[in-house]
């Protein structure tokens, strides 16, 4: 008995041995969350960048950026003209937060009359506005405390004479389904097209049909379109069935058009694919197939901004996660369905979305011709 177990561990670690790439994902894979995990994600995120527009531009009005940037949180990166300007760039996601000084806030301050600051934040994804709105208020009062001294001492304000109002746009209410369910459309559908087409060039060769496959009379990019036609009809009615069940279930409409993000999600949908075909092209089997598969679905949840807010991450993430499609894509049904936003607010991810596309196409054609030999 021990002669014929010993037979049996001896064969399966020389099929391990064989399969190399089984074996480096077994490695692989925990390696991979337990650095996202340990360094990547942060559920309190810091240095949110932030836009201020200050008409009063005073110690005191100073004293009160300083101090929301002291909370870690607020990072100003942006400081635009005008309200519309400052819009704009919340609008497309560029700053999380525009903070408002108005001209008159000092004059009001010395009168003895309650200064209001205004902070618009972007409360599409409530966990990322949650935390630094509520620790701005104590930052403020703090501040002039302690700096508001000597022949300044005159200007520090009662309790409450710092009325901060804050405008929590796109979201109010601060529903995370709002947030969720538009990103989970992003994650279904990167987890299903990319895996269905990963099996595709595999799936042939185990039931041993790749030989009629190469004698045909086609082209690799002709063998990568058909491959990827059928799969974009499916992914097109998984999409009608989320955003019906979304409509009917969790009261999430589209404030955008939806024929902009119908667009988008076709790009998106293509884009998946073309990574499935391209894995397909790379692995022997199936079960390579979906492992491999993994290494595209884990960064898509964990870089992408779906799960945790993404300017929150190190930059280092921040810069993995924009080679990702999920990050873009999510970014793009976010500003349609939440924000209402139009083409020009998502240009750059639709450019970013064809660039990947393009790049992706490359690589699967270029793999696709080491096959024929």
């Amino acid at each position: 008995m021990w002669q014929r177990l010993l037979a049996i561990i001896v064969k399966e670690i020389q099929q391990l041995r064989r399969d190399r790439l089984t074996f480096a994902m077994m490695f692989g894979v925990p390696i991979m969350q337990l650095l996202l995990f340990g360094y990547a994600i942060d559920t309190d995120p810091h240095n949110l960048p932030t836009a201020v527009i200050s008409a009063d531009d005073t110690t005191v009005t100073r004293t009160i950026v300083s101090a929301l940037s002291s909370t870690g949180y607020m990072r100003f990166t942006h400081r635009p003209r005008s309200e519309a300007e400052a819009n704009a760039l919340l609008q497309q996601g560029k700053v999380q937060f525009v903070v408002t000084i108005p001209s008159d806030f000092t004059r009001r301050l010395v009168r003895g009359e309650r200064a209001q600051v205004l902070i618009d934040a972007d409360a599409t994804d409530p966990v990322a506005a949650g935390t630094p709105l509520a620790a701005a208020q104590p930052a403020i009062e703090q501040a002039l405390r302690r700096d508001l001294i000597g022949p300044l001492a005159g200007l520090n304000p009662k309790a409450g004479g710092v009325e901060l109002v804050l405008q929590r746009r796109y979201n109010p209410e601060g529903k995370a389904r709002l947030n969720v369910v538009p990103g989970l459309l992003a994650v279904i559908l990167t987890m299903t097209m990319v895996m269905m087409t990963a099996l595709a060039v595999t799936r042939e060769r185990e039931r041993g049909t790749m030989e009629n496959l190469l004698a045909m009379p086609v082209k690799p990019l002709e063998v990568m379109i058909g491959k990827i036609l059928p799969y974009i009809a499916i992914g097109s009615v998984q999409v009608a069935v989320i955003l019906l069940i979304s409509r009917l279930l969790f009261d999430v409409v589209s404030e955008g058009s939806i024929a902009l993000l119908c667009f988008g999600t076709a790009l998106f949908i293509t884009v998946n694919l073309a990574i499935g075909f391209t894995i397909s092209t790379v692995t022997q089997n199936q079960l390579q197939a979906m492992q491999a598969s993994l290494f595209i679905l884990l960064p898509s949840i964990l870089l992408s901004g779906f799960m945790f807010p993404f300017r929150g991450m190190p930059e280092w993430a921040q810069w993995l996660g924009e080679g990702l499609p999920a990050t873009h894509f999510m970014r793009l049904v976010r500003g349609i369905m939440l924000k209402g936003a139009d083409f020009a607010d998502i240009s750059g991810n639709l450019l970013a979305l064809g660039a990947i596309l393009l790049m992706v196409s490359a690589l699967a054609i270029s793999r696709y011709k080491v096959t024929l030999d």
